[in-house]
């Protein structure tokens, strides 16, 4: 594995890392920002996951997390949203919804996409023991967040994988992909047009469907472009209470879907991350 970083040390050094993957079948980058406190000691470690368009260094560059991280002594860890590379199919029309930025963290099954799109592979299953084999992270003590198309990729993962994430946060979640158009085409487009095979990859249906977690933290903006059409946090409201799965929503006034939403809330997640790991 090719490892790139700020400091030859661990402690309080951000690295971007490039594996050859056997998930998606081609090299994956992701970034890893260690606290200083894992000079001496394993440390927890947040795993974040990026919206439609974005790469292994959104958050990185925009999120500003790296200072509250380090006070905290948490890990970030935060993949690509998609493989990439010579030979992966994109979106036939060029859509910034669907294909390179845009996996979904799903394990496509419909071709061609089934071949590289195994995103829910590669996070549940793979990179979490690159990580752990190269960096100082104690991978018993992991928490799970994310960003709009990285919100439902935290919201499933998390739902489907209880025992390994202890806990779950999301900014402006696509909290049920069956329910909106940028969800149905991506599901339709990875998985074909069985319906059924859907419902594991939307939020409210897996908590429908018998899922669970301790707790569930929600940060939306009023001001969301996407809220109404694309987001509709009212499901998850919905299926939270009736699976008896608290689920706390912050709706915050004049607030939009950009990082500067996730950049004036991000430490409050951390923190609550940090605490419950």
């Amino acid at each position: 594995m090719e490892i790139t970083s700020t400091s030859k040390a661990f402690g309080g050094a951000q690295h971007f890392c490039v594996h050859e993957s056997a998930q998606v079948k081609t090299p994956m980058t992701f970034s890893v920002f260690v606290p200083p406190q894992a000079a001496s000691e394993k440390v927890p470690a947040l795993l974040w996951l990026s919206g439609l368009t974005c790469t292994a260094e959104n958050f990185t560059v925009k999120a500003g997390a790296q200072r509250k991280a380090a006070e905290l002594g948490l890990a970030l860890i935060a993949p690509d949203t998609s493989p990439r590379g010579d030979g992966v199919p994109d979106d036939p029309d060029g859509a910034y919804d669907f294909g390179l930025g845009a996996g979904f963290y799903v394990n496509a099954t419909a071709s061609p996409f089934d071949a590289h799109y195994r995103m829910r592979a590669y996070v549940e299953e793979e990179l979490l023991g690159v990580v752990a084999d190269a960096f100082p992270i104690d991978v018993a003590r992991l928490g799970l967040s994310g960003h709009s198309m990285g919100g439902h990729g935290a919201l499933t993962i998390g739902l489907r994988n209880p025992g390994r994430f202890r806990i779950i946060s999301a900014f402006s979640p696509i909290v049920s992909p069956i329910n909106c158009p940028w969800g149905r085409k991506a599901l339709q487009g990875y998985l074909g047009d069985d319906a059924a095979a859907w419902r594991a990859y939307d939020a409210c249906a897996l908590l429908e469907d018998g899922c669970r977690a301790p707790e569930l933290l929600v940060e939306q903006g009023l001001a969301d472009p996407f809220l109404e059409e694309q987001l509709r946090p009212e499901l998850l409201v919905k299926a939270a209470r009736d699976a008896s799965v608290p689920l706390t929503l912050n709706y915050r006034e004049g607030y939009d879907h950009s990082y500067y939403f996730i950049a004036s809330f991000i430490d409050a997640h951390l923190a609550w991350h940090r605490e419950r790991l």
